[in-house]
């Protein structure tokens, strides 16, 4: 099975009409990009909770699928009159051929070397280095592949912190990726706790596939210790709130690393926890900055 598939350039102002407008006209999906992605003026958008992200970019790329059928020399046009598009705006038109999807989706997901001595391996692939340690781990409902920077600053961290024995707690632990680098990194304990029982549900399954004992709860059923080393990757606004929270749950002298952190904002959220911890900015990635400090 093809499709047909319409792609044109808009502004801004005009990319949530022109998406209805080429739905009613008969597309079965309408995809948005910022037109300038993989140059040096492509925009990332970004949001916190509470806020709401931009809807767009200044330049979109609009891509709508069609059936092979359909007459796009007479829907487009239509589309952007109705949307209000401006006069002129020009589109082409691409055939889209059916796909193994299933391995078009794997073969994008490759093992990725963290350290030199940490990988994280996805389920169909073998491990590159079979005495590596290996965290099998496949993309699914919760945050945490790997491939993110915040994910990544968190891993390449806990590959230099966790000592044989210590205990961890990883809050909002998503796919439980970093609770499970902990274990197999020597820890002799890890707890996860996320607020979405799907991630919950992920993080179990990902810990039985690695053989590691974590337990995985949410903040209001599970009973909470303190622990020597404590992990955060959310984002700016949820770590600040839970400042209090977090100081309380690391110990006196345990290590804390807060992620998900964009480059002006780490200074916010280092103001906040200095009360409890003697914080820094331990590294960057793409932007994002991983803060760490020590329980006072």
């Amino acid at each position: 099975m093809a499709w047909l598939c319409a792609i044109m350039h808009v502004e801004e102002a005009s990319v949530e009409a022109l998406s209805d407008a080429l739905l009613d006209a008969g597309a079965l999906a309408v995809d948005v990009q910022d037109a300038a992605a993989g140059t040096g003026a492509e925009r990332p958008i970004f949001a916190e909770p509470g806020e709401a992200p931009a809807s767009a970019w200044l330049a979109n790329r609009i891509s709508a699928l069609f059936p092979l059928e359909a007459e796009l020399q007479l829907a487009v046009p239509q589309a952007l009159a109705a949307a209000g598009v401006a006069a002129g705006t020009t589109f082409r038109v691409e055939r889209v051929e059916d796909e193994d999807w299933v391995r078009l989706t794997q073969s994008q997901f490759q093992p990725l070397q963290i350290t030199d001595r940490l990988w994280v391996v996805p389920s169909w692939h073998q491990p590159p280095d079979a005495d590596a340690i290996n965290i099998v781990l496949d993309p699914g409902v919760a945050f945490g592949t790997g491939a993110h920077p915040t994910t990544r600053l968190c891993l390449r961290w806990l590959a230099g912190t966790v000592t044989p024995g210590v205990d961890v707690l990883d809050y909002g632990c998503g796919s439980g990726i970093l609770a499970i680098a902990a274990m197999k990194l020597g820890a002799g304990s890890a707890r996860g706790i996320d607020i979405d029982p799907q991630a919950l549900d992920a993080a179990r399954d990902n810990a039985r596939r690695n053989e590691v004992d974590i337990t995985f709860a949410t903040a209001e059923s599970a009973v909470v210790a303190p622990a020597r080393i404590v992990v955060a990757n959310i984002l700016a606004n949820p770590l600040t709130v839970l400042a209090p929270l977090l100081a309380r749950l690391t110990c006196p002298g345990g290590h804390i690393a807060l992620a998900g952190i964009l480059a002006d904002q780490w200074q916010k959220v280092h103001a906040v926890y200095a009360a409890d911890f003697d914080m820094r900015p331990e590294a960057t990635d793409d932007g994002w900055v991983l803060l760490t400090g020590v329980r006072r």
